[in-house]
């Protein structure tokens, strides 16, 4: 029984990543027309109105109490600060280098898991885990041309930092709640500050924003920032943080793959030759033992 549970959590931990994997690529598009501000307030505040939609259907009550210091920390971590500070970055970085940075999230969670959740990953596990982030960053590197540290670079590594530990107390309260009911309820307490800084930041010039960019909002807000940590939540509350991080390591694989079956960008055999060497990790690094603290 543990196994299959195990199992789902890792299915719903590869799809929730295929729906984070746009949500660089949105925030890429939806900069070349609108403030980085804005596009934060914008998609906050869509996921504001369908968490407290999903609240009202389904009639939850409110959170217990040991549940609201977590949930202010994912509002301020995955709500309001990773969106911002990686749509800021994506007005001077390529979405492509960004992969560079985010490529360190898994080994960022994992670490957050260990220092605030008291999980215990195995030795065997660090390497894997380690092996897969430089991977992944060898990827990016291959597909920017080259690094060099910039301001757009740093505000990728304090997203990575806000992501790590925004997905150590979600993966938390999975374990008190449904992963839907824990970002419906993060978003839902965000709404008031999210809606306020969208009158701030509403553009005077808002009826001249391209279908494209609007397309790429609602992704980002709807889909990234909301129904994929329906899947993501779900998945650490089965499986544990630090193992449904990992897979987190896929994701630039599948932002190449969501660019060649839209945008028709070829797919070049060293990409292959990356992709498998990481989803081997990844294989053996879920298969690893992590030490888990008892539920409280």
């Amino acid at each position: 029984m543990f196994a299959n549970r195990q199992n789902l959590g890792l299915l719903l931990g590869v799809l929730g990543v295929m729906v984070f994997a746009g949500s660089l690529p949105a925030s890429r598009i939806a900069v070349t027309e609108v403030d980085a501000y804005f596009l934060t307030a914008m998609r906050a505040t869509l996921a504001g109105l369908g968490g407290l939609v999903m609240l009202a259907l389904t009639r939850r009550k409110l959170p217990p109490r040991q549940a609201w210091w977590p949930l202010v920390a994912c509002a301020f971590t995955i709500v309001l600060g990773f969106p911002l500070l990686s749509a800021l970055a994506m007005v001077t970085v390529p979405s492509s280098q960004g992969g560079v940075i985010l490529g360190i999230m898994p080994l960022m969670t994992t670490a957050a898991a260990a220092a605030i959740e008291g999980e215990r990953p195995s030795t065997g596990f660090w390497i894997a885990a380690v092996i897969g982030s430089a991977l992944v960053m060898g990827f990016a590197l291959h597909r920017s041309g080259g690094y060099t540290l910039s301001a757009g670079d740093l505000l990728l590594l304090a997203a990575v930092i806000c992501g790590g530990v925004g997905y150590t107390y979600s993966g938390r309260l999975a374990g008190l709640m449904p992963g839907w009911e824990v970002i419906s309820w993060a978003v839902a307490i965000s709404l008031p500050i999210s809606l306020l800084a969208l009158i701030l930041t509403w553009p005077a010039d808002a009826g001249a924003i391209s279908a494209r960019v609007w397309t790429a909002i609602l992704y980002a807000g709807l889909m990234a920032q909301f129904f994929g940590f329906f899947l993501w939540n779900a998945a650490m509350g089965m499986a544990g943080i630090s193992r449904i991080g990992q897979i987190g390591l896929l994701q630039p694989f599948f932002v190449v793959l969501i660019a060649a079956l839209f945008a028709r960008e070829p797919i070049d055999p060293l990409t292959i030759l990356f992709a498998t060497a990481v989803v081997v990790t990844v294989a053996i690094g879920t298969r690893m033992r992590v030490g888990r603290p008892r539920p409280q």
